[in-house]
């Protein structure tokens, strides 16, 4: 079948039933859908086709029920897609060439429809998931930020670790696997102490954090100009670790932080964001993170259902949003 314009473009992984939740809502509103897990699918018969002229440019997607013509796209979302990994019948070089091939190619082509609303765009994500820009930016937009350093010096990191009245935390740059005897393992938050830290730091930057002696957590998501707020209880540090043992509430978030969001929002060029705060005794809401793809599903039902409309309202509107 050939869809009418006007298509959004849903960029994800079979499995992701958080993006299900907007499909389903999209579909409520009979707004047409194309999902693809371009990484996947364009090895398994999905095919992609742009052209580049003078005044124009032009590109359609085929796919074994559909055919979809990406100049008339309204709007793209960002989700989980799987990663560019070449065919697996290739070994070696030849894979690896075909998936960084895949990556320029194909995700240059779905990152440049001329038509579309990204939510977010993918270079956006990239460049706001490093965690120095985001600190950056978060001071930049009047947030407060916990004392931090970023270092691959061991003894700049314990001074900045024994100088912490309140005691400091580790945290990694990027949120990788780590194997251990041969099973992955989660690096989550945890406090450290300058006896902690040895000569094996310098092998790469590592990040310290003042730890905010905190009343509890929260999570903003922020859907355009539309705020999500959850107070989020857990006995853990990292409440990421065991959520089953977190409590989560809505609640209001603060007109401060409400500007803040948005100016973050704009300077990195996002949609959508998921910050984490710490609130302290004192009312202020420190700056943590913000996930430029962070998960939203997990949070109370009444306020995933209005994060799903909420996105679905910015996917379905396209450039209007």
């Amino acid at each position: 079948m050939n869809d009418r314009s006007g298509s959004v473009l849903v960029l994800t992984n079979p499995l992701d039933v958080t993006a299900d939740a907007v499909l389903r809502v999209l579909a409520e509103r009979r707004v047409p859908v194309v999902r693809l897990d371009p990484g996947a699918d364009l090895h398994t018969g999905a095919s992609l086709i742009a052209t580049y002229r003078t005044g124009q440019q032009r590109g359609t997607l085929r796919t074994a029920s559909r055919e979809l013509d990406l100049s008339a796209v309204r709007s793209v979302w960002v989700r989980r897609a799987s990663p560019y990994e070449g065919p697996s019948e290739l070994d070696g070089q030849d894979r690896r060439f075909a998936a960084s091939q895949s990556l320029w190619g194909a995700g240059g082509i779905l990152a440049s429809l001329p038509a579309a609303h990204y939510v977010n765009h993918p270079w956006a994500n990239r460049a706001a998931e490093h965690k120095p820009a985001q600190l950056a930016a978060a001071q930049r937009c009047g947030f407060p930020v916990p004392d931090t350093v970023i270092t691959n010096s061991a003894d700049e990191a314990r001074e900045f670790v024994a100088a912490q009245a309140a005691g400091a935390v580790y945290k990694p740059l990027w949120n990788i696997p780590y194997s251990v005897g041969g099973q992955p393992h989660a690096v989550w938050v945890r406090e450290v102490d300058p006896a902690d830290i040895t000569d094996a730091v310098s092998a790469c930057p590592h990040l310290f954090q003042a730890k905010v002696p905190k009343l509890f957590d929260a999570r903003v998501t922020a859907v355009g100009n539309r705020l999500f707020g959850v107070r989020v209880d857990s006995p853990d540090l990292d409440w990421r670790r065991r959520q089953d043992r977190m409590t989560c509430t809505p609640i209001g978030v603060p007109e401060p932080v409400a500007r803040s969001v948005a100016a973050y929002l704009g300077e990195l060029r996002l949609v959508y964001g998921a910050f984490d705060f710490a609130v302290a005794a004192s009312g202020d809401w420190y700056f943590l993170e913000c996930n430029p793809n962070g998960q939203w599903a997990w949070q109370p039902a009444e306020t995933t259902e209005a994060i799903a409309r909420a996105l679905a309202d910015q996917l379905q509107k396209g450039r209007d949003a």
